[in-house]
């Protein structure tokens, strides 16, 4: 394949590609791809300087920054990536190219989109504590124009504040693949996703009690068959048939054994919403600027910054030999991982970070444990009344102490 002259210049370039290129749209994306693949495009600026450029297509740069497709889109529309531009129906990107600011107001204002509530129920849920938590929220002198969530959970706090606040960058994350999964595919396929919700809900709900069991029973062992990866299909399924779970399920309760499979047995809701369009689509609109990542905690900490917001919600300690009845992935977080999360909160304290990590108190049980006081004991710890409202022993539901612990 020849080169192109070096006089080429960028709108001579998009001009002749689409004169070269096969009117099939297909043939046109695959050939675009292969040119970027065996040589760059070379094209003449304003001051009619001569430029070598690598290009990355808009789904890779969604892929590099953390952000939808559809936000991509949005930013090369509006001229906020340099050298962005547009060949067929395709944008393209420069490779070195940074993810832009947003734009839009990142001091302490009201957002004026829609309320969004967590899309999942989900153990150790912080809804009931939303007025405590709110307290410490730290946006309102214009410095912390970020936010993380290393744990995010059914992420009551995140909606809470994307609800609230326009903030600068956001970031999000968990260990467990399909909770991500999710977030991920609202974010980004939510018109698949709400097609397949409906229909599940259409084909669910009139059903009487036994069919509705061999109906989930099915839906239960398909999720446990599909695996997250490349094939974005087998993705939005899997996102579909979690929420399909989480509403129809046993106390909303998502939980794995030791082989990872879900395992929860059937609930007994007579009339589940198991696809809430409104909110899920409200949702979708709250989470395109928002950086979704399936890791460790730790991961975050390249993120976190003295402009940072961080709320931790880990697992919590268990306080009795039963509470892992909880637990929503195959990996335990025991006291060890426990004193090591203190350890990377210090750290992230140093970095000049906001921070608050939410726990269960020990001395509900055992008024002589001091685990959380010793190792937190650098930072103010509050204890705040909450419930326990998923259990498997209705005796052990009720007023219970959690602890809030802040460094500011």
């Amino acid at each position: 394949m020849n080169s192109p002259p070096s006089s080429y210049s960028k709108e001579d370039g998009g001009i002749l590609l689409k004169q070269k290129l096969s009117k099939n749209t297909q043939l046109f994306s695959v050939l675009v791809l292969l040119l970027f693949e065996f040589w760059n495009i070379i094209y003449t600026d304003k001051n009619l300087e001569v430029t070598n450029m690598e290009f990355m297509s808009a789904r890779e740069a969604a892929n590099k920054w953390g952000i939808s497709q559809r936000r991509v889109a949005l930013l090369c529309s509006e001229q906020r990536i340099d050298n962005a531009m547009m060949i067929g129906n395709m944008w393209i990107i420069p490779s070195v190219a940074e993810k832009p600011i947003d734009a839009r107001s990142t001091r302490y204002t009201k957002s004026e989109g829609k309320n969004v509530k967590p899309f999942v129920k989900w153990a150790g849920g912080k809804g009931q504590l939303l007025k405590e938590i709110e307290q410490y929220y730290p946006f309102a002198n214009g410095k912390i124009t970020k936010y993380a969530e290393p744990f995010v959970g059914g992420g009551a706090v995140l909606f809470d504040i994307l609800s609230k606040y326009e903030l600068e960058e956001v970031y999000i994350s968990d260990i467990n693949e399909d909770l991500m999964n999710a977030y991920r595919v609202i974010r980004d396929e939510i018109d698949e996703l709400v097609d397949m919700l409906q229909t599940m809900q259409d084909e669910y709900v009139p059903l009487d009690d036994e069919e509705r069991r061999k109906y989930y029973t099915s839906k239960r062992d398909y999720f446990n068959t599909l695996k997250v990866g490349e094939d974005e299909g087998i993705n939005i399924a899997k996102a579909a048939l979690m929420i399909f779970l989480n509403k129809t399920c046993f106390n909303g309760l998502f939980r794995v054994n030791k082989k990872g499979a879900f395992n929860v047995p059937m609930g007994a809701y007579k009339n589940p919403v198991i696809c809430d369009e409104a909110n899920l689509r409200a949702v979708s609109e709250k989470l395109q600027n928002v950086t979704i990542v399936c890791g460790d905690y730790r991961d975050s900490a390249d993120f976190i910054d003295e402009h940072t917001f961080v709320y931790f919600d880990p697992p919590y300690r268990p306080l009795t030999d039963t509470s892992s009845f909880t637990a929503y992935t195959e990996n335990l977080f025991n006291d060890e991982e426990q004193i090591e999360l203190a350890k990377f909160v210090d750290a992230m304290d140093k970095k000049g970070a906001k921070i608050v990590v939410s726990n269960s108190d020990p001395k509900n049980t055992n008024e002589e444990d001091e685990f959380f006081d010793e190792i937190y004991s650098a930072h103010t710890i509050k204890r705040v009344e909450a419930s326990r409202m998923i259990n498997s022993n209705s005796a052990a539901r009720g007023k219970i102490k959690e602890l809030l612990i802040s460094n500011f």
